[in-house]
């Protein structure tokens, strides 16, 4: 299959740090939960795409302020050695509001990690650092039909690319968790199919795209979840033929690593 090659638009944000309130605290689903925050600079919150995540800096326990990060020519800087260490890990954010000066951000409550412990006890009036998103993979929008798909902590994504794909074009959608109390209600088009797949009746996303068949016309995929699980599926879908900037898959965590790329996983 070959197909026009569509740009995807890289757009780089300012760093700003910022020192953020709890306003909300929810449960969306048994395991995940959701947080608004509140700050008096989010009107100018740079949020361009779906996937646009961000560094979020949480208290030390015993602490009610999180350490945030300085900022060089390079943009964050790591303190040296002696000096305390922050403690953060990357979240997508999920809803924007910038009139309310509010962004949602939701929480995985899976493993013993920074962001899962404080999640599962959030209440407002806490304080959280949240630095970034740093750039932004713009889409044209403007592909044939859409793949997209992941775990749970790839839920944010997903539902936001689910909400921001044209209507009148086919999307298939899966999304991994753990049983079907974990599922969301994800806003999506008439011409969206959307699987959900349950680990605990034995489904998952690699036997579910690695039957995947792409249809004809221009395709674009994202697929985001664990690392080692996405290996089969990266080489299959690198079998449709789609040009290489029309597909992207990313680890967002490792089963067994605290700290890859994006979520707060110890599993």
């Amino acid at each position: 299959m070959s197909s026009p090659v569509r740009e995807i638009e890289l757009v780089w944000h300012d760093l700003v740090p910022r020192l953020l309130t709890v306003v909300r605290a929810e449960r969306i689903t048994p395991r995940m939960a959701r947080v608004t925050l509140t700050g008096d600079d989010l009107d100018t919150f740079a949020y361009a795409a779906p996937e646009d995540h961000v560094k979020v800096f949480f208290p030390a326990p015993g602490t009610e302020l999180p350490l945030l990060p300085t900022l060089g020519p390079e943009g964050f800087e790591p303190p040296g050695p002696d000096a305390p260490q922050p403690i953060f890990r990357d979240y997508t954010v999920r809803y924007v509001r910038r009139e309310q000066r509010e962004i949602d951000i939701d929480f995985a409550l899976h493993g013993h990690g920074p962001g899962a412990s404080w999640a599962a006890a959030a209440a407002p009036g806490q304080r959280l650092g949240v630095l970034g998103p740093r750039g932004s993979y713009v889409n044209p929008l403007t592909f044939d039909w859409y793949l997209v798909a992941g775990d749970e902590t790839a839920l944010p994504a997903l539902g936001a690319w689910l909400e921001q794909l044209p209507a009148g074009v086919p999307v298939y959608a899966f999304a991994e968790v753990a049983d079907v109390a974990e599922e969301q209600d994800l806003a999506r088009s008439a011409e969206t199919t959307l699987t959900w797949l349950h680990r605990g009746a034995g489904q998952s996303l690699g036997a579910a795209l690695t039957d995947f068949r792409a249809p004809q016309g221009a395709g674009f995929v994202w697929v985001a979840g664990e690392a080692t699980a996405l290996k089969p599926i990266r080489r299959h879908l690198r079998a449709l033929g789609l040009p290489r900037d029309h597909v992207e898959v990313d680890g967002y965590w490792k089963r067994g690593i605290v700290n890859l790329d994006h979520h707060d996983v110890d599993a």
